[in-house]
This record gives structure tokens, sequence and C-alpha cells, in this order.
């Protein structure tokens, strides 16, 4: 198991951001105060489909591009 107090960085929208370094996808979106079921997520430039999240460990140097979805007309 990593040691959690390791710290990675990676980009979110274009900004540095921190988190452990056993931090799944899932749990960096509370981090950030994001709601899973609201948001899409483009991965080192590609769409990550959501069946692959819980999956999906961050790693340092990882892109990302977080999209909320807004409902309406």
């Amino acid at each position: 198991m990593t040691n959690s107090s390791e710290q990675i960085t990676l980009q979110v929208n274009g900004e540095s951001r921190t988190c452990a370094a056993d931090t799944k996808l899932p749990q960096l979106l509370e981090q950030l105060d994001l709601n899973p079921r609201l948001v899409a997520v483009e991965y080192n430039g590609e769409i990550l489909h959501r069946q692959f999240w819980s999956e999906t460990q961050m790693k340092d140097g990882d892109q990302l591009e977080v999209v909320t979805i807004v409902g309406g007309g």
C-alpha cells in the first residue's frame, strides 16, 4: 500500500493541484467539491468513461479536464 502522506502534483482544468499518491478519481472529485454524478472527466487527453473511475489512480503529472454538466433547456 502506498504511503498516503506522499503527495503528487497534477493539473486539473489547467491548475496545479496536489493530492495523496493513493488517491483514486472519485476521491479526487470529492476533494474538489465536485459531484461525480454531474461531471465528465477527460484524463490525459482521453474521455474517461465512468465505469473506469473507481479503478483510476492518480499519478504524478496527470492532466485532467473536469466539465460540469448543467441541466435545463
